[in-house]
């Protein structure tokens, strides 16, 4: 894991003490709001604090988390000995020139649906319903409603985060497929472009409408990181944990939903490690009534699996 005290006194000399956090609680910063802290915390402001910090890193042999947004994050209660980096606002620019939209990787994917719109542009009104970071939509190719990542995008800058290497990567070599990519585990995406179409900013807000309007009608609020597990092939994860009798099932503080059984709701104060069992027993519940193994969407860090 490498040395810690090492990493602050880097980061110190490097004039990058500022933001820096010692045992920094980083469940709060996920969508589950639960889990155990970082062993160390900092969020660069722009490229170059970035590349000081990942260089600090990886001479000192720290292994580095990316929290990004925390919408699709379960940290364990024992939390992770690391550094946990959260790109800082330096990484949530939008530009738009013509069809062409440069943004950040730290941009809100909502915010970037509704701001395609209003420039008058159409293809990625898809995006105002996913609660992500468009970085993390680059990594595992988000999607909803007919759309995703992978038909929009022209290409992504990533900085990998065990070398130091930035890399320009235009869409096809990413591999995006069902939330999937080629984006290595130890690479973080900095910015991406997408390539978008003309059209009317007021056929896109009622998109925009109806889409926010399905969401709400159709999966549940509160404290949940959305899709728990991936698709199989031909189904719906959904369809075959309700089948299976799990609607509503409890662990201690975590649930089925009720309204959507691919998602997972945790009690206010309640454990990530109540989630993480919860989901092992949906698992093998769906495996032996339909034969089916499923595979989490929810980027589980600290379980043993």
């Amino acid at each position: 894991m490498g040395d810690v005290e090492v990493l602050a006194a880097a980061l110190v000399a490097a004039g990058l003490s500022e933001g820096l956090r010692r045992d920094h609680p980083i469940g709060p910063l996920t969508t589950y709001r639960v889990g155990g802290p970082a062993g160390m915390f900092v969020r660069p402001v722009d490229a170059d604090e970035l590349e000081a910090v990942v260089g600090a890193a990886t001479d000192a042999g720290v292994e580095i988390l990316v929290v990004g947004s925390g919408s699709n994050l379960l940290v364990s209660e024992g939390g992770f000995p690391g550094l946990a980096i959260q790109l800082g606002a330096g990484f949530q620019s939008i530009r738009v020139s013509g069809p062409l939209v440069t943004a950040g990787g730290a941009t809100s994917l909502p915010v970037l649906a509704r701001r395609t719109v209003a420039d008058g542009l159409t293809g990625f009104e898809w995006a105002v319903g996913v609660p992500g970071s468009l970085g993390g939509a680059v990594r595992m190719n988000a999607g909803g409603h007919g759309s995703d990542m992978a038909s929009v995008l022209g290409e992504a800058t990533t900085i990998d985060l065990a070398t130091g290497v930035t890399r320009v990567r235009p869409v096809q070599r990413l591999g995006l497929g069902y939330r999937t990519s080629d984006v290595g585990s130890t690479e973080l995406v900095t910015s991406a472009v997408l390539r978008l179409e003309r059209g009317e900013s007021g056929v896109g807000e009622e998109v925009l409408a109806g889409i926010v309007r399905w969401r709400r009608e159709n999966q549940p609020g509160g404290r949940n990181a959305g899709s728990v597990f991936t698709n199989p092939p031909g189904d719906s994860a959904g369809r075959l944990i309700d089948s299976a009798g799990l609607r509503g099932h409890r662990y201690g503080s975590a649930v089925v939903s009720e309204r959507h059984a691919n998602f997972i709701q945790v009690d206010e104060g309640g454990s990530a490690d109540d989630i993480g069992s919860l989901m092992d027993e949906v698992v093998r519940r769906v495996l032996d009534v339909h034969g089916v193994r499923l595979h989490p969407e929810t980027v589980m860090v600290g379980f043993r699996r």
